[in-house]
């Protein structure tokens, strides 16, 4: 069978979060009180091991998908938002979802809560369950079961029909082993192993840019809550693709705006779930869009993925709604102009909501990608570097020369080049530029960040990068 998919439901509260941090083994869906805080499907790969006493290695797969909590989807205190917007509009997008992750789900996670006992939502997810033929899918957990002395509280849950509920607890992980061998069993043995070799996308940019409309386009489904309703994404959410017999991981993020701006605690934490989704991302598709004047909110966000050395394509969104007053070259220039020192980032015209320049997108990504994974050669190194400094070589003002001992590329993504030299000094600053320009031109990293490190001639030095050791 292919890969399984595992939903975890429930009311607000429960604890549907943090089991799937818990499960997943990091920190992936955002966990807060507050009620709404999930609202688009969160999902990750989770790794199972087989049950010890069974003595195999075998090793088995699942996709496991956090949803927003029925029934409730924010509070009196949170229900305008900071732009005067009712959050109760995103209701019907909000249980789209979890539907979604229900029907397409081959194992439910029904989750309630040991501690507070049955309440009338926890009903109402029953009988949505029921309702939909999906019952025979189920496996009940009752989370917040801390000690023996709250497993005859989370009996109760007996009575929805689902069976006995299996006691955990995600705060202090009492019984996770228990639930891990369960899901190995459960979701039976898959086909292959999801390679870590896929290649991922982050996707980012400011509020309402078209991020998630665009990881729906690209899957085809409304994977995604796509509002007019800023900061409507808050988790990092991955999606999984294959086009044209490539796959590949997107994962939308959080729009940006303003530290200042921030309107809490979550709007905090997709903030850095948006850092963190870069740092793991293999390529950037930062959106620009093109109905806006670049912004403050835009530059920064170009200089983090400067300050990353990620590889990037700069997606013009919504190009469909320009109105033709400036052609494609000088909005390059502008752009090129705007957002400073990422002059080399590709540049692909686009509308997510039309459907246009998807493939283009895709397929820049993937060049991105393999360059800024090729290793090029010492000796062909060598011989375009002495080039270019035998043409223009930086000088001291007291006349020194740079002369250069070795070089050498140490590492991938990003292409990082290291340079033994006679003084370091003298390839700071406009040199370096320069330099880095004209390896741009000579070399396959036409269009991906460059990492060059100099440093002074020593044994130790040359020897390291012999050993393709120097960082």
């Amino acid at each position: 069978m292919a890969t399984a998919q595992i939903a975890i439901v429930g009311r607000p509260n429960v604890g549907k979060s943090s089991l799937l941090n818990k499960l997943a083994g990091k920190r992936v869906s955002i966990v807060d009180a507050v009620p709404g805080v999930t609202r688009d499907r969160v999902s990750t790969m989770i790794e199972l091991d087989a049950p010890q006493e069974l003595k195999t290695r075998e090793k088995r797969w699942a996709e496991l998908s956090d949803t927003g909590g029925w029934g409730v989807y924010t509070t009196d205190d949170n229900r305008i938002d900071d732009a005067g917007c009712d959050l109760n509009a995103l209701t019907d997008d909000i249980e789209g979802q979890i539907g979604a992750a229900m029907g397409n789900a081959d194992l439910i996670l029904f989750v309630v809560d040991a501690q507070s006992g049955l309440t009338p939502l926890d009903h109402v997810v029953t009988d949505l369950l029921r309702k939909r033929g999906l019952a025979d899918r189920v496996r009940l957990i009752a989370n917040k079961v801390d000690g023996p002395s709250w497993e005859s509280h989370a009996m109760e849950a007996a009575g929805l029909g689902f069976g006995e509920p299996m006691c955990v607890s995600t705060t202090s992980g009492r019984n996770m082993r228990h639930l891990r061998e369960m899901l190995w069993d459960a979701v039976g043995t898959t086909e292959e192993t999801p390679s870590s070799e896929e290649m991922k996308i982050a996707i980012v940019g400011c509020r309402n840019a078209g991020k998630s409309t665009l990881i729906n386009a690209l899957a085809g489904e409304e994977r995604c809550i796509v509002s007019e309703i800023a900061g409507t994404t808050r988790d990092a959410v991955d999606v999984h693709f294959t086009m044209k017999d490539r796959s590949f991981l997107a994962i939308d993020t959080a729009g940006l705006r303003k530290r200042k701006s921030f309107s809490g605690d979550v709007e905090y934490y997709a903030y850095h779930r948006m850092l963190q989704a870069i740092r793991r991302a293999d390529v950037v598709l930062f959106l620009v869009d093109a109905t806006r004047k670049v912004s403050q909110v835009d530059a920064k966000l170009s200089q983090e993925l400067q300050r990353q050395f990620k590889p990037t394509v700069i997606v013009v969104n919504k190009w469909d709604e320009v109105d033709g007053k400036a052609s494609p070259e000088q909005y390059a220039e502008y752009l090129t102009g705007e957002l400073r020192g990422l002059d080399y980032a590709p540049i692909v015209l686009a509308s997510a909501l039309e459907g246009e320049g998807l493939e283009d997108i895709v397929t820049m990504a993937f060049n991105l990608h393999a360059q800024a994974t090729h290793r090029e050669g010492t000796g062909s190194l060598n011989s375009v570097i002495k080039d270019i400094l035998k043409k223009r070589g930086p000088t001291s003002r007291l006349g020194t020369q740079a002369k250069l001992f070795y070089v050498s590329q140490v590492a991938t993504q990003p292409p990082t080049i290291a340079m033994v030299v006679n003084n370091p000094k003298l390839f700071e600053g406009r040199y370096e530029r320069y330099l880095m320009n004209r390896l741009r031109e000579e070399l396959p990293f036409s269009e991906v960040p460059i990492r060059l490190v100099f440093s002074k001639r020593s044994r130790r030095d040359l020897q390291a990068l012999k050993e393709g050791r120097m960082d």
